[in-house]
């Protein structure tokens, strides 16, 4: 059938319109205060880099960005309000790649779908892990490391904050990667595994850099690598896992923004700008760092990419690793 102008253009008319959303609405919003779910406590790392972000955010659309920490269940409590609630922008949740990315392959159900009950905004930040030795182990670098653990197989303890946590399985990974077996050691928290760590009582830890930052400045834990491609910023005498000849290894905890599945195109693109403004405030970049994380606003489209790429590799070392919380 031949399409005539008129057709032709009210076509193109309703495709822009479903592509962009509703224009009038979105322009207006927000129009009332925003509920921003945060997956952890008040006063942990998440909570803490987002509520200056908030702040920004409220003084610059006039509007509140009400914080409400749903810690609990590794997020999935956050994320399942998030997606059960209306998709007009006024419930959004600020999630970590652990709950997102790992948590849906560790249980047999889970109440939400990562990736078809949400519409991603935007990445926000990420921050690497750090891996550090007690300075009775001989060794000093990751070659080294790799040299012992071949030579006594699963006699070197491993300790992280929990079983299915990304700190643990970036263990894993990391052992698949060097060709070694080390002892996995889960505490119940990141804090008790650096107590035993500093004790000696295990003689590896790998956490977020801001908990052993003290212990590694003080000479109480020696650094032997961080988990991100490259150096952080923070501790930038540390090398990178992948410069010790495992080319490509990088672990990372990344924290993005999610709305409702069906959210109009206009209000996520609204809160994209938004977000990425409050980011490359000063003031806003100083707390990110004193909390060793790197922030990275990266809009919908990189978010979904970012998404399904974190979920296939966990999803690889889950199975390979044989690792379940039910």
């Amino acid at each position: 059938m031949t399409m005539t102008p008129l057709r032709a253009g009210l076509v193109s008319v309703t495709l822009v319109g479903t592509i962009t959303g509703e224009p009038s609405w979105s322009q207006a919003y927000p129009g009332k205060p925003v509920r921003l779910v945060v997956q952890t406590a008040a006063g942990s790392t998440p909570d803490v880099i987002m509520r200056p972000i908030a702040q920004k955010i409220s003084e610059s659309v006039g509007q509140q960005i009400v914080v409400d920490n749903r810690a609990g269940a590794a997020g999935v409590v956050a994320a399942q309000i998030v997606a059960n609630s209306p998709p007009d922008g006024y419930t959004v949740l600020f999630a970590s790649s652990g709950a997102m990315s790992i948590a849906p392959f560790l249980a047999r159900k889970q109440p939400y779908d990562p990736v078809q009950d949400f519409s991603p905004v935007t990445l926000v930040a990420s921050a690497p892990l750090i891996v550090s030795a007690h300075p009775s182990l001989p060794v000093k670098s990751v070659k080294e490391l790799i040299g012992l653990a071949k030579a006594k197989p699963n006699q070197i303890t491993f300790a992280s904050p929990g079983s299915g946590t990304v700190q643990h399985l970036t263990i894993e990974m990391f052992g698949r990667a060097a060709g070694i077996s080390v002892l996995h050691v889960p505490y119940k928290s990141g804090a008790p595994a650096v107590i035993d760590a500093v004790s000696g009582q295990v003689q590896l830890v790998i956490t977020a850099i801001p908990a052993v930052l003290q212990q590694v400045k003080s000479s109480r834990l020696r650094a032997l690598a961080v988990t991100s491609a490259k150096r952080s910023s923070t501790l930038p005498e540390v090398p990178a896992i992948a410069e010790s000849g495992l080319t490509g290894f990088e672990s990372v905890t990344w924290y993005g923004i999610f709305s409702p599945r069906n959210t109009p195109v206009g209000v996520v693109d609204k809160l994209h700008g938004e977000l990425r403004k409050a980011t490359e405030r000063p003031e806003v970049k100083s707390i990110a760092a004193q909390e060793g994380v790197e922030l990275g606003v990266n809009g919908p489209q990189a978010l979904a990419v970012l998404h399904r790429q974190d979920m296939a590799k966990w999803q690889k070392i889950i199975r390979a690793s044989k690792i379940t919380l039910d």
